[in-house]
């Protein structure tokens, strides 16, 4: 077989074969292709895309490219959860720790952030001493004890999607929806879990910028889980805004703390409970969504949702303390407020521009190996839809340099007042 045919089928819209997918993953991790094929076999796929079939076997040959762990000691049905990213999105942290206090095992198996969007392990490296890597082992162990545990990959999953995604980052092929649902739904297969719920973010600051690319996205993914023989299914919700009160890595802790102490924001509340009652009834805890919602409300009131996440700090040797005192925490030297500028509704906030204000304060990552300053970030005291005074605060700026003009500027793009401005609604749709 030559790698030149495989390119020119794809490329005049031909279906690939199972063994011409197979040649493509084997040449990719072994190094027999060169980088030149590899990419022109993405751009061919880019512009021709793929069928269900064809995306289904590209995901199982890259997940059987490397090591797939093995969960069956934990008993119960295994449950997780994943996000296309945005700003302020904290919920894996509250999601995980209320399903858990139900009894369903949540192994979950995080990244860390790039750009304007956040990652779910540096907010967690913000708690004193928190490990994010675990032997297989001992991540198995803590999730058959504490049924929770949220890590970094634990062995060598799926090693094609790692040179295959490095190469659609300089060829400009990253928004395939194929590529992206198989380097998702290859390292989720690979996990080994039983059931995943994915919240699919869509709008000014997601991957995803129109409803019609995220609906596009989320039928991949539950397609390929689908035949996979995985329980999937996809929400698609509103990443216009960023989601909750806090940007950056203390305050979003901070923040995750306040919903499981019953005091969270109510759109972060809301997003939970959507994604967290699928994951409840896939864990047969709950017959129906009301059921399992009533359920996760009350893991809040009882405390037991809190009690978990604070057992799983304990068990990743983090500082149990940060639950009752936030200032064990890095916080920022200035708080800055950023005022109206004139009287009237709170029209345009938008995500990515505040995620990347956020970012040049040291609060994310502009390159992959960048320090984070878990310290600094954004506090917002106005959504869209909220009225404000000439002079009011719209967000507390967390920052560690006095000098923000540059942040400044970028949040005077992101904030729009006007007379009045319509809500967003926060989940688009659902695809079962």
């Amino acid at each position: 077989m030559r790698m030149v045919d495989v390119i020119d089928q794809k490329r005049n819209g031909g279906v690939l074969s199972d063994e011409q997918l197979q040649f493509f993953v084997d040449g990719v991790v072994d190094g027999s292709l060169p980088d030149y094929q590899i990419s022109a076999l993405l751009m061919a796929i880019y512009f021709q895309g793929m069928t269900d079939r064809e995306q289904t076997q590209l995901t199982m040959k890259m997940m059987h490219s490397g090591e797939r762990l093995d969960l069956s000691k934990i008993p119960g049905i295994k449950v997780d959860k994943h996000s296309t990213g945005g700003v302020g999105d904290k919920t894996s942290l509250p999601l995980a720790a209320m399903v858990a206090a139900l009894g369903i095992p949540v192994p979950m198996i995080s990244g860390r952030g790039l750009g304007h969007t956040g990652g779910t392990l540096d907010k967690l490296e913000a708690i004193p001493g928190f490990q994010v890597e675990l032997s297989e082992q001992d991540f198995i162990k803590q999730v058959a004890e504490e049924k929770l545990a949220i890590v970094g990959a634990t062995r060598d999953v799926a090693p094609a999607d790692k040179k295959i995604y490095a190469l659609r980052d300089v060829t400009d092929t990253v928004d395939s929806i194929p590529l992206i649902a198989s380097s998702i739904m290859s390292k989720k297969l690979a996990s080994g879990t039983d059931a995943l719920v994915i919240d699919v973010k869509t709008g000014a600051g997601a991957f995803m910028k129109t409803e019609d690319s995220a609906v596009k996205l989320a039928k991949a993914l539950v397609a390929i889980g689908k035949q996979a023989g995985l329980k999937c299914e996809a929400v698609i919700s509103d990443m216009n805004q960023p989601l909750g009160s806090k940007i950056g890595n203390t305050l979003e802790i901070e923040e995750t703390l306040d919903l499981l102490k019953g005091k969270g924001p109510k759109d972060l509340l809301e997003l939970v409970l959507e994604l967290g009652s699928r994951m409840v009834v896939m864990g047969q805890q709950a017959a129906s969504l009301a059921e399992a919602r009533a359920k996760l409300e009350q893991t809040i009131a009882d405390g037991s949702a809190l009690a978990r996440f604070k057992a799983m700090i304990k068990a990743q040797h983090g500082d149990p303390n940060v639950v009752d005192d936030y200032s064990l925490m890095p916080h920022a030297k200035y708080q800055i407020e950023y005022p109206a500028q004139k009287d009237g509704v709170i029209a345009k906030l938008t995500a990515d521009e505040i995620g990347m204000a956020s970012m040049l304060m040291g609060g994310g990552r502009q390159k992959a190996d960048d320090q984070l300053d878990y310290a600094v970030g954004i506090e917002l005291h106005k959504k869209i839809g909220d009225s404000v005074q000439k002079g009011e605060s719209i967000m507390t700026i967390w920052s560690n340099r006095e000098d923000i003009d540059d942040v400044k500027e970028l949040l005077d793009q992101a904030v729009a007042i006007k007379e009045s401005a319509q809500q967003p609604t926060l989940i688009h749709e659902t695809i079962e």
